[in-house]
């Protein structure tokens, strides 16, 4: 038998309890991106920029397993993974593309301000919708991927006025009863959405290398992948 005092006896493990905010300071990192991402907006580094936003939506990609396979919320209650990831979201899909958008030339410069902070405003209500996902995983309304919004106009290059009108209906469509995909949570087509997300992930990687001046196919056909994301929900709505 052991001795009743083996376990008062045994060394305490104090790391163990740590291991799981490792998770905690991973998803933080995000924030790090957003900043980093920020400055080179600021000096009109677009592609930096985008770099940036890119290893925070891979850091955003991942943090949700890794919290589930540790169990991260079960171990250590007293933080919140939902609002930190709010936090780290609103930073790098939201105030950083506002920011390109009212300095990076993309849009008439009577509107440029006016627009980014109306896309600032309505993603800040958006997030605050517990609401925001039905109950096959779909978005409701534009889910205020505003990263992916300046990409794609950082490539297309269209006359200024063209993309404000782009940005100020995507703005509208954050509270209409559109059901924007999710590709990795919705089980509908999930094969197909899958490699939809993987093909525009490699022209998207492309079109950075390219410094944003992939040409005309490939923009196009990028722009035509964010379509099916934003329109497909339309089509399984009865399904």
């Amino acid at each position: 038998m052991h001795d009743a005092n083996d376990s008062a006896n045994r060394p305490i493990d104090r790391v163990a309890p740590m291991r799981p905010f490792l998770v905690h300071i991973f998803t933080a990192c995000g924030a790090g991106c957003a900043l980093l991402a920020l400055l080179a907006a600021a000096r009109a580094d677009w592609v930096t920029m985008f770099v940036w936003l890119a290893i925070a939506l891979l850091i955003d990609g991942v943090d949700g397993t890794l919290a589930r396979h540790f169990r991260v919320a079960e171990r250590l209650p007293r933080w919140s993974g939902n609002a930190l990831d709010l936090v780290v979201d609103f930073t790098t899909y939201v105030f950083v593309p506002a920011f390109a958008f009212a300095t990076g030339g993309l849009l008439p410069s009577p509107v440029a301000v006016p627009l980014a902070i109306a896309i600032v405003v309505t993603s800040a209500l958006y997030f605050a919708d517990q609401q925001m996902k039905t109950a096959d995983n779909y978005f409701r309304g534009f889910p205020a991927l505003w990263n992916a919004a300046a990409f794609h106009l950082f490539i297309l290059k269209l006359p200024d006025w063209v993309a404000a009108a782009i940005v100020a209906t995507l703005v509208c469509l954050t509270f209409m009863p559109l059901r924007v995909l999710h590709p990795f949570r919705v089980t509908q087509l999930r094969v197909v959405n899958l490699a939809v997300m993987a093909l525009w992930c490699v022209l998207g990687a492309y079109a950075l290398v390219a410094a944003l001046d992939p040409g005309t196919i490939i923009a196009w056909s990028l722009a035509a992948l964010a379509v099916y994301f934003l329109t497909i929900g339309l089509a399984t709505a009865d399904d």
